[in-house]
């Protein structure tokens, strides 16, 4: 039997706003890291609040989040579990409430560790959900009226707003920025429908004042009456400084039954971790706040991950990004000190600082422009940053392998590590209110993506890219199922394999092992599958519905080796 803590014997006091319980969460799992066996750390119901002056601070380097950049070098974490084996974390019932800038928890070099029932928030969401409630012509001029929700700060100075976190002790406030900020997406709640665009609620203002609580008034200088009552403008800054949450460097984590009603910063990340399962989880505002979005940008993102990466029975609403993307990190070839030798940049600015490569590992290169692979080898000996500290350059990787390499190969030519790739299962799962894609994965082993349901994406349900030009994520896909899942009214391609490949290599495709099969497509104005530079394409027994204009099914562009079979009809 485990050993059994409660985060209320170490001074936390759920249901008092005002006390800080991450100091009681730092001492339970301070005691849980040092007992001997498995142990169980159970946070009763009730709300506990945790501030940044008493988090954990950690020097952290995380993919697609601020790269090397020095001022987010340390993240500030409120339940940090790290070197810990065998530990369960529960709190059916329990909320924690963050303020500041925070990572929700995160997982570091531990085993066997699970985290479930425990919801998580953000006092003041760094995502500004504006709600136009009103909008007329007065005096001869536009007026709208917008509200935003209780949790959200602001004042009005002039004819501007400033939203602003929570004051901070040291003075100012922990985050701050004027009217439309630097990002907006658009959510129109009685279409159930979520796309990125321009925000026209800050053009052309004469005059802002506060008419209630929660309730402000724009007035414009022209005179065309807004046509946007009911949609809500969700606004936010662009720099991902933390990561919602991070499973890092660590083995058999399971997350589940969470309820993440705001991720801060960037989403649930798995990095360079192995056999990771999110289960039961919801993403999403909390029900009647005037909230709608739930996260900052990605929901979930594995990168550089190995084993099983493990996707089902969740609910996904309301992110400013993907909500599910699995991929490797390609680095640029930038130099070859020897034939055996490879220097190796992170070219993102994003991505930087962490270890891609231990000795051992299988490395692939590849053609950037065609994405073909031109050798493989297999690890010896790597110098490389180690996410922890900037002691090593941060943006530059030296490799030794076990092979002789042709001699010009900079520039050209991308690395991919083909070792951490993991297998995956994306099943059961609700997609909806989401701008962009509902899943992005590109892994060459096994991936089963299964009965889950897409409801009007801005762009495609499934995507499958591989890139070593703009975001670097890798590699080919070459055994992807998608089965039973159903596709409702997609922005895009409910399909869409594109990788990013400029030039075409004669016989030879990027992805292959794509089967398609019982699924239900919904569509207006977009096809079922497009596809490019893919082999081995099975498509049969799918349900396709058109609406709207005439648009072909299927689109195929330099693939081979396929089979459509459509309405029961056999391949062409």
């Amino acid at each position: 039997m485990p050993a059994l803590l409660d985060v209320t014997d170490f001074g936390a006091l759920p249901g008092h706003p005002h006390t800080d319980a991450a100091p009681a969460a730092r001492a339970a799992l301070r005691a849980a890291r040092a007992a001997a066996g498995p142990v169980q750390l159970r946070f009763p119901p009730g709300e506990y609040h945790l501030w940044p002056d008493r988090a954990h601070g950690r020097e952290l380097y995380v993919s697609n989040t601020v790269g090397d950049d020095p001022r987010h070098r340390v993240k500030s974490i409120a339940l940090l579990v790290e070197a810990t084996d065998d530990l369960v974390i529960a709190g059916e019932g329990a909320r924690l409430v963050l303020h500041g800038l925070q990572t929700t928890f995160a997982v570091l070099d531990s085993q066997r560790v699970r985290v479930e029932g425990l919801e998580f928030d953000i006092a003041v969401p760094t995502v500004v959900d504006a709600t136009v409630v009103g909008a007329g012509v007065a005096a001869g001029r536009a007026y709208r009226l917008i509200r935003v929700p209780a949790a959200t700060l602001f004042s009005v100075e002039g004819a501007s707003i400033r939203w602003h976190g929570e004051a901070l002790d040291s003075g100012g406030f922990a985050w701050s920025g004027r009217d439309a900020l630097a990002y907006t997406q658009i959510h129109d709640p009685a279409g159930q429908r979520t796309w990125r665009g321009p925000n026209p609620l800050f053009e052309d203002v004469r005059s802002i004042r506060l008419v209630g609580e929660r309730d402000i008034r724009i007035d414009y200088a022209y005179p065309e009456e807004p046509a946007d009552l009911g949609l809500v403008y969700s606004m936010r800054s662009r720099t991902r400084d933390h990561p919602g949450a991070l499973v890092l460097d660590s083995c058999d984590v399971t997350l589940s039954r969470l309820r993440f009603r705001f991720l801060h910063g960037f989403g649930v990340v798995a990095q360079t971790s192995r056999d990771v399962t999110v289960e039961g989880c919801e993403f999403r505002a909390p029900p009647d706040s005037g909230r709608h979005s739930a996260g900052f940008a990605d929901f979930i993102q594995f990168a550089g991950c190995s084993g099983r990466a493990v996707v089902r029975d969740c609910l996904f609403d309301g992110p400013h990004d993907d909500p599910i993307n699995v991929h490797g990190s390609y680095l640029r070839l930038a130099g070859q000190p020897d034939p055996r030798t490879l220097e190796l940049a992170y070219p993102h600015p994003e991505t930087a600082g962490f270890p891609q490569f231990a000795a051992g590992d299988q490395v692939e290169l590849v053609d950037r422009a065609t994405l073909q692979a031109i050798a493989t080898a297999t690890v010896r000996t790597v110098r490389q940053p180690s996410g922890r500290d900037h002691d090593q350059p941060l943006r530059t990787i030296l490799v030794t392998v076990d092979v002789e390499l042709p001699d010009g190969l900079v520039g050209w030519t991308a690395v991919e590590n083909v070792t951490r790739t993991p297998t995956v299962r994306i099943v059961r799962n609700i997609f909806r209110n989401v701008p962009t894609r509902g899943v992005l994965v590109t892994t060459r082993r096994a991936v089963l993506i299964e009965e889950n349901r897409f409801e009007h994406m801005g762009m495609a349900g499934i995507y499958v890219s591989g890139d070593a030009a703009e975001w670097w994520e890798s590699g080919p896909v070459r055994d992807l199922t998608i089965r039973g899942n159903k596709f409702i009214e997609p922005g895009g391609p409910a399909i869409h394999l594109d990788p990013r490949s400029t030039r075409r290599a004669p016989g030879h495709a990027v992805h292959s092992g794509l089967f398609v099969t019982e699924n239900q497509f919904v569509l207006d104005g977009v096809p079922a599958l497009d596809a490019k530079s893919t082999r081995g394409i099975r498509f049969r027994d799918n349900s396709i519905v058109q609406r709207g204009q005439e648009t072909p099914d299927i689109v195929l562009r330099s693939c081979f080796d396929v089979r459509i079979e459509l309405d029961g009809a056999g391949p062409p």
